[in-house]
């Protein structure tokens, strides 16, 4: 939540703040959590901690969140649901509070009951926006024409090719290191995705020729640990510049609002559906620990034949 303090910033017994400290130190140094994931985890419990502050009239410790009832609980959750969060947003961050209180009970810290018994929040499943393949080929073919640097718009074709064409999330393609690039005639390469669990991922030909004429065109030294893909400056390129090149191709190309960085790994395993690819094997290209992530592009699919069927059926309109 925007305005939320840091945990460090909280009015915390000094038992509960010790606590917090460890319990972020696991996530960070055994768990192995991503900074994001961190500062995600840090800001739902700075939420819940800042309501106890008010609910409970002074600075939370351990015993008192040993003493929370259900209805404390759900004094939280109804107030997150007044003040307008999606239900995936709460489900989160009920996530995150069991987390914590799990990690706290197997350390003999604090123990509580209710918390168990609350039901997670029921979310819609969104059906994944991909384009067509048509869009996906035009994005990936034109966003090279949208910088004046040459080495520029062939390191943002290589890293589009990357999420569309190996379906790589923007952040497994931003962490590959120059010495994991592949080279030229490469068919894989390994990812590391969520949880650093690895994966082999095929590569379309025209993957590694791609990167490695930004490679030879980057004008920054490109060192084996370090970073593939630069920004303008030498520096780790950033998820947002990709997520501005997609903004301007919908603007040039008259995509959908729903063309983004994401929307391109959606596309991939769509159109590998669409073309009768197994739905086991996507899930493992997509690093998806439940296949029921993956069956969400069946849904996907279904929906882009009846799209066509209204569009195209002669007898779709009686």
């Amino acid at each position: 939540m925007v305005g939320t303090p840091g945990l460090s910033d909280l009015a915390t017994a000094p038992d509960l703040r010790q606590a917090l400290a460890e319990w972020q130190a696991w996530l960070a140094h055994e768990k192995r959590v991503s900074s994001h994931t961190l500062i995600a985890y840090q800001r739902d419990l700075s939420d819940f901690l800042g309501f106890l502050v008010e609910h409970l009239g002074g600075s939370p410790s351990l015993a008192a969140l040993s003493d929370l009832r259900a209805a404390d609980f759900r004094a939280w959750l109804a107030r997150r649901a007044s003040g307008g969060l999606a239900r995936s947003s709460t489900a989160r961050a009920l996530s995150t509070l069991r987390n914590f209180f799990r990690w706290a009970a197997r350390r003999g810290l604090m123990e509580n009951a209710a918390l168990a018994g609350l039901r997670t929040p029921r979310q819609d499943q969104p059906v994944p926006k991909a384009l067509t393949v048509a869009e996906a080929r035009q994005a990936v073919t034109t966003v090279g024409e949208l910088s004046d640097d040459d080495w520029v718009g062939l390191r943002d074709t290589a890293v589009l090719l990357l999420l569309y064409g190996a379906g790589l999330r923007i952040g497994e393609a931003l962490s590959l290191t120059a010495g994991e690039a592949p080279k030229p005639g490469q068919d894989h390469l390994q990812v590391t995705g969520k949880g650093r669990k690895q994966r082999q991922v095929p590569l379309l030909p025209g993957i590694p020729e791609a990167i490695a004429a930004y490679m030879a065109a980057c004008p920054h030294p490109l060192a084996p640990a370090g970073p593939l893909f630069l920004g303008k400056r030498g520096g780790p390129l950033g998820p947002r510049a990709i997520q501005l090149k997609l903004q301007d191709l919908r603007g040039l190309l008259g995509l959908p609002e729903t063309a983004t960085p994401h929307a391109l790994r959606h596309s991939f395993a769509t159109h590998l559906l669409g073309g009768g690819g197994d739905l086991r094997a996507i899930q493992e290209l997509l690093g998806h620990a439940s296949l029921s992530t993956t069956q969400r592009y069946t849904a996907v699919d279904a929906a882009r034949l009846i799209e066509v069927y209204d569009k195209a059926h002669p007898r779709a309109k009686i």
